[in-house]
């Protein structure tokens, strides 16, 4: 299941179970759940009620408790649902004209791509001791001198 977004609950609204549970896609019981976990309800009378800035106080909260940050040398790899070193010889960082652009890599497990947006200046810390070919990125359509799909 994906993170409830934090953002799509009102700061100054209160909220009963089952405009929670409509608001984010989610169940009755999940958001019991979540008043279980520690989402503070406004008082213990019926309806259940929760303040909106609470309620994203607790989600955000829950999010950044879910990071794992990747350790320098490593690229997150989806495949293998952990971080994972490039393959030798295959971190290449596409360059854009603003400092910032991708890193891609191969899974050295699965060999599988990995990606990661980052600026070029931040480089030498996020890859120490691995060497990264830098290429010039490919222009999107809009950004060429004559755009259009078909190419010259």
């Amino acid at each position: 299941m994906a993170w409830p977004n934090p953002r799509l609950a009102k700061l100054n609204r209160s909220y009963t179970v089952d405009e929670l549970a409509g608001l984010y896609g989610v169940h009755r019981n999940t958001v019991r759940a979540w008043f279980k976990a520690g989402l503070p309800a406004i008082d213990d009378h019926r309806p259940m009620m929760f303040q909106g800035r609470a309620l994203r106080v607790f989600l955000q909260a829950r999010r950044d408790r879910a990071k794992r940050p990747c350790q320098p040398g490593t690229l997150y790899c989806c495949k293998c649902r952990a971080p994972r070193e490039p393959a030798p010889g295959s971190a290449v960082f596409d360059a854009r004209a603003t400092g910032a652009g991708t890193l891609r890599a191969l899974c050295v497990t699965c060999g599988c791509r990995m990606f990661r947006r980052t600026r070029q200046s931040s480089l030498a810390d996020i890859m120490p001791q691995i060497p990264v070919r830098i290429v010039e990125a490919v222009l999107h359509i809009e950004e060429r001198p004559t755009p259009s799909a078909i190419r010259a």
